[in-house]
């Protein structure tokens, strides 16, 4: 370890990791090291001789295992975006060695004796609001991880856990390596029909990045629908991406139906022996939900009124279809989910008077990054951000900026990695490479994640609305990590409910589509001429068009998710009954509905099988209840202003899980969460 670039903390600003002398040799060495390590400091507060303390056992705890989160947090975040054949071997090894390891702290008796006698005491102990939540959340896990159980049964959850973090690694490098091999290639230039010569030649790109000069390839992304089904002409290559995209591991050796058969069901016999009657009910009783009920209840209050716009949007489509076919003369056909991207393009265009690729020119990247994403933040927070070009990367198309406070005060840094590569998981998402804690003296290092295609060299990098909608989106979950400001790491930015977590950066989404903002990003990367009023207008017009299929593919997706962690272990299916499984889930619900296919089918469903969301997928929509409504909030209280940004910070950005999510949303918005703002943003409210 004398070499190793984990050994001792980084020397650079914020402790950003030195990724320029990392390599992949350096994992496993730090690993071991760094559980032997922690075993050895959490060993030595179990049997402190001296009486259990908040500060020689809790605080203790918050100091330990340095090294081994060094380690840890570089190498699962390089692994999700700049991964290698090498890097995925470790994982598979040190997945299971990890949640051994978990185990071996959570279930030392004579530690978990020390957090219970502690929080038996709770109310003696003199401890300030955020020294009694970091108590009460070390006393939950602990009680969640089995510290309640017998030994004989605690041996019986060790090997669960490690049979569980190898099923979850198995299934995300089946989905890493079958969404490279289900790529498109096109090899007649006509076939693309439709696309603009920017991502013409950015899939030519990708074709020579695999040895295929002189063709034309289609990448997948994570969803069930592809962004090129909104432009191609060509409906026999729309069939193709699509049923590429919907057929990734289900067979052959990325085959993902028999992980998560014995996934589901080592899910449920965890939860039984833990006293719960499903993994559902495990898992949401630590969230903000509480209950699957809950869960069922706000989705049936949404449900029916999006599968209702999907119909009569559907039926929309369906006219343009069939009025195509008579101008034609070609043969009319039922919309298909192939289909359903394109036409809604069209009807777009008929009803707004514009399409993507006309707005495209204004939504270049530099653009809306500095002039948009950084903008509202100033605008709101009073942050800055300085590019810096000397400081290590991981790859060479990331960027970091240095975050100021608006008093000048050092922030944060912040990554951007913004393009698609094909050792990168697909999706958008944030990470964070040091948590900010005022007891280690730690400011925050975030990243954004995001697989835009790469254009060719000397091309602009033109973002679609929804893109755009994405950056800020990520960004909220960045301005989560950057604006904590906690004492203790458990409790930091982004470690909340996934039920609250997609509540900043669902709200941030908010200054994509707010005029001021939009005027001040939306600039011809050409002229620099802004987005003209009424174009502008049409392209918020259109922010509510669709609504009734992107709600209905969302909830489809939450519900197959619930279907899954809601069964017994004698519920689950064989291998090959999975597909009929998820199929008869979609029927039971109401949402089985042909042309809008699920956001996610289960056997590329990373987020419940492989990324920490099961039995979660519902945050999203619980989450934009709460965003909603402080969107109604800024509104109501005069929009875009620091004013209103301090409010926000104070009460919600700064706190991470210092207080309960509950609590911090109603001390910020005045009472509890209501849906109709909800409802209304996404066009589904009564007459909407």
């Amino acid at each position: 370890m004398a070499d190793n670039p984990f050994a001792q903390p980084s020397r650079l600003p914020f402790g950003l990791p030195p990724f320029d002398q990392i390599r992949d040799e350096h994992y496993l060495p730090a690993y071991r090291a760094g559980m032997r390590a922690q075993l050895r400091e959490v060993a030595a507060i179990a049997h402190d001789p001296a009486a259990p303390t908040f500060a020689n056992t809790i605080v203790a705890l918050e100091r330990s295992g340095a090294l081994l989160d060094r380690v840890d947090t570089v190498f699962g975040r390089l692994n999700a975006c700049n991964t290698d054949p090498r890097m995925q071997q470790i994982d598979t090894e040190m997945a299971p060695l990890l949640a051994a390891h978990d185990d071996a702290i959570h279930l030392n008796p004579a530690l978990w004796h020390r957090v219970e006698a502690l929080y038996a005491q709770r109310d003696t102990l003199g401890l300030d609001p955020e020294s009694r939540q970091l108590l009460e959340r070390y006393h939950t896990a602990f009680v969640r991880a089995g510290a309640r159980l017998k030994p004989a049964e605690q041996v019986r959850l060790r090997a669960m856990n490690a049979r569980i973090a190898a099923l979850t690694t198995r299934f995300k490098q089946n989905v890493l390596r079958a969404t490279t091999d289900h790529a498109v290639v096109v090899e007649d230039r006509s076939e693309l029909a439709g696309l603009s010569e920017v991502q013409v030649g950015a899939a030519a790109a990708a074709a020579a990045a695999r040895g295929l000069a002189g063709k034309w390839l289609i990448t997948l992304q994570n969803t069930t629908s592809q962004p090129p089904l909104a432009q191609l002409e060509d409906r026999s290559l729309r069939e193709r991406i699509y049923r590429a995209s919907v057929s990734r591991a289900l067979e052959g050796a990325s085959d993902n139906t028999p992980v998560i058969a014995e996934l589901v069901r080592v899910r449920a016999e965890r939860a039984a022996l833990l006293g719960y009657p499903s993994h559902a009910a495990y898992q949401l009783e630590d969230e903000s939900a509480g209950t699957p009920q809950a869960v069922e209840d706000m989705i049936r209050q949404v449900a029916p009124a999006a599968l209702a716009r999907a119909h009569e949007e559907a039926a929309e489509l369906q006219r343009l279809i069939d009025a195509e076919a008579a101008r034609s003369g070609s043969a009319r056909f039922e919309l298909a989910p192939w289909d359903w991207p394109y036409y809604a393009e069209q009807l777009r265009r008929e009803k707004y008077d514009f399409d993507q690729a006309s707005v495209a020119p204004y939504f270049e990247l530099d653009h809306v990054l500095r002039d948009g994403v950084f903008y509202a933040a100033q605008q709101l927070y009073g942050l800055s951000f300085r590019e810096r070009s000397d400081l290590p990367r991981y790859h060479p198309d990331v960027r970091v900026w240095e975050v100021s406070d608006a008093d000048g005060t050092p922030l944060a840094l912040f990554l951007g990695d913004y393009f698609a590569r094909d050792n990168k998981q697909g999706g958008a998402w944030m990470a964070s490479y040091v948590s900010q804690s005022r007891l280690l003296q730690r400011k925050a290092v975030v990243a954004n994640h995001l697989n835009i295609p790469k254009p060719a060299a000397g091309q602009p990098v033109l973002l679609t609305f929804d893109e755009v909608t994405t950056l800020f989106h990520e960004f909220g979950h960045a301005l989560h990590g950057m604006l904590s400001n906690v004492e203790y790491p458990l409790l930091s930015g982004t470690q909340v409910p996934r039920d609250f977590v997609e509540f900043p950066s669902q709200y941030n989404e908010m200054w994509a589509r707010e005029p001021a903002v939009v005027a001040h990003y939306a600039r011809d990367y050409r002229s620099g001429a802004p987005l003209p009023p009424e174009l502008l207008a049409k392209v918020l017009a259109a922010s509510r068009f669709n609504q009734g299929y992107a709600t209905t593919e969302y909830l489809a997706a939450a519900l197959i998710d619930q279907a899954w962690h809601q069964i017994t272990p004698a519920q689950a299916p064989q291998p090959h009954d999975v597909v009929a499984f998820e199929q008869a889930a979609l029927e039971r619900s109401g949402l089985a509905y042909a042309p809008v296919p699920p956001r996610y089918h289960s056997a590329y469903f990373t987020h419940v099988f492989s990324s920490g969301y099961s039995a979660g997928y519902y945050a999203y929509l619980w989450s934009e209840v709460l965003a909603r409504d402080t969107g109604q909030w800024f509104h109501e209280h005069g929009g875009l202003t620091r004013e209103n940004g301090a409010v926000l910070r104070k009460r919600v950005l700064s706190r991470g899980r210092s207080e309960e999510p509950a609590v911090l949303f109603r001390e910020f918005y005045g009472r509890g969460p209501e849906i109709g703002p909800l409802l209304e943003y996404r066009g589904l409210a009564a007459g909407g």
